[in-house]
């Protein structure tokens, strides 16, 4: 059907998808209108308006905003392959915040047809899903959503870590493989104290504990995953092993530590790198995982990701950066290894997770929560796929007074034959 609302859109469509209202360029998607009418190719990824809200979303913040607003609000619907659909669009998902720009030419016949259609009004207030600006998303209005939730979303493990899928069967083997692969750099020892800088729900914690007879404080984020991890801990006889503290970098007291380990990103522990230096001990080993993007001009602004997911990911770093500030806080980095592909399986395997138990999920949070992880999974997964982002470990040592970093490669002052 390709008379009615859908035929008066598509000026206004090629403008916010392909920057031009111009018949020359075919629309990546096929859209249905409020009252049913398509528009765009044959078996396109479908984008289905509900309701003329969500137009007045895209016109006031045509980029990524607009559409992550729109879709958590339920006023616009991704029907089929989200992946295919987000890909369809990457154009808009990296097009910013601005309000739309009509030139002169155009402007007339765009803002007529917006009126028409009741696009063109106040900019709608943002779904009560998304954060304030300035707020942490531990500080969220809502409440967090709780443990099943991601149990459902992770796994029943609750393993919040880069899947390593080579030889796995599943995303249980893949993690239990990634857990494996970090404590074997970790260089771990029976009655070894290791900080955990992201613990989550304490998969490597425990892991790292009852494998390696090691000693583990984690830092987590909320009293819903301490209270996770001391039951974990308890039922598996660890509390003397493992002992959950919520907070940031200030709650892991005084040092040393044997290792240092941070699988959930290090751009809100880059400014404490130096800390984390004071609390090694000598030799003693960090290993970090970060999303890291391209090198290049990166201004500024707020995102989906900011407003819904997680605030302090503003500013990702580009590698040469990250590499740059552990070395400046006086760690040798020994070793950098990419994970972006694997990275993206294991988005892609969250979002199976969450997508075969969406009802359940969005009764455990709420159906905004469900669409924004959603779609935080799909854009990010695509996102690593095409190389706009990559993930990243790195392994660093601090090395002791003399400059040696472990009996590994030197013995006494004597550089060991290779």
């Amino acid at each position: 059907m390709h008379e009615g609302t859908a035929s008066r859109l598509e000026p206004l469509l090629r403008r916010i998808l392909l920057g031009s209202p111009e018949q020359d360029a075919e629309l990546p998607i096929r859209v249905r209108a409020w009252d049913g009418s398509e528009v765009g190719p044959e078996g396109a990824p479908v984008f289905a308006l509900r309701h003329r809200r969500a137009l007045r979303r895209l016109l006031w913040k045509p980029g990524e905003l607009g559409l992550a607003r729109a879709y958590v609000a339920g006023e616009l619907d991704i029907e089929g392959d989200i992946f295919a659909a987000l890909g369809a669009v990457q154009r808009v998902m990296r097009g910013g915040d601005e309000p739309i720009r009509l030139g002169s030419d155009e402007k007339r016949e765009i803002v007529r047809t917006a009126v028409m259609l009741g696009a063109v009004g106040p900019e709608p207030r943002p779904p009560d899903e998304e954060l304030p600006p300035g707020r942490r998303a531990d500080e969220a209005v809502l409440p967090a959503e709780p443990n099943e939730f991601f149990r459902l979303l992770l796994g029943p493990a609750l393993v919040y870590v880069c899947a390593r899928w080579e030889g796995a069967a599943d995303l249980a083997e893949a993690q239990r493989t990634a857990l494996d692969s970090v404590v074997s750099r970790l260089g771990l020892f029976p009655g070894a104290r290791v900080l955990d800088l992201s613990a989550g729900w304490g998969g490597l914690a425990m892991y790292a504990a009852r494998l390696h007879r090691v000693r583990v404080v984690g830092l987590v984020r909320s009293p819903e995953q301490a209270d996770h991890l001391r039951a974990e801990a308890a039922r598996a006889g660890l509390t003397d092993r493992v002992e959950a503290r919520q907070g940031g970098l200030r709650a892991a007291g005084g040092g040393p530590y044997d290792a240092v380990v941070g699988l959930s990103g290090a751009e809100h522990f880059g400014p404490d790198l130096p800390r984390i230096r004071e609390l090694l001990a000598p030799g003693g080993r960090l290993v970090l995982q970060q999303i890291a993007r391209r090198p290049g001009p990166h201004p500024i602004r707020r995102t989906f990701t900011t407003s819904y997911m997680f605030p302090e990911a503003g500013a990702l770093w580009t590698l040469g950066d990250l590499v740059g500030a552990i070395e400046t806080a006086g760690l040798e980095v020994r070793t950098v290894g990419a994970l972006r592909e694997d990275y993206a399986r294991t988005l892609r395997a969250w979002a199976a997770n969450l997508q075969r138990h969406w009802d359940e999920c969005g009764a455990l949070a709420t159906p905004g929560r469900a669409r924004a992880w959603l779609l935080y999974l799909a854009a990010s997964a695509l996102a690593c796929e095409s190389g706009r982002i990559g993930m990243h470990e790195i392994c660093a040592i601090r090395r002791d007074r003399d400059g040696r970093a472990g009996e590994a490669l030197v013995a006494g002052r004597e550089v060991l034959s290779r």
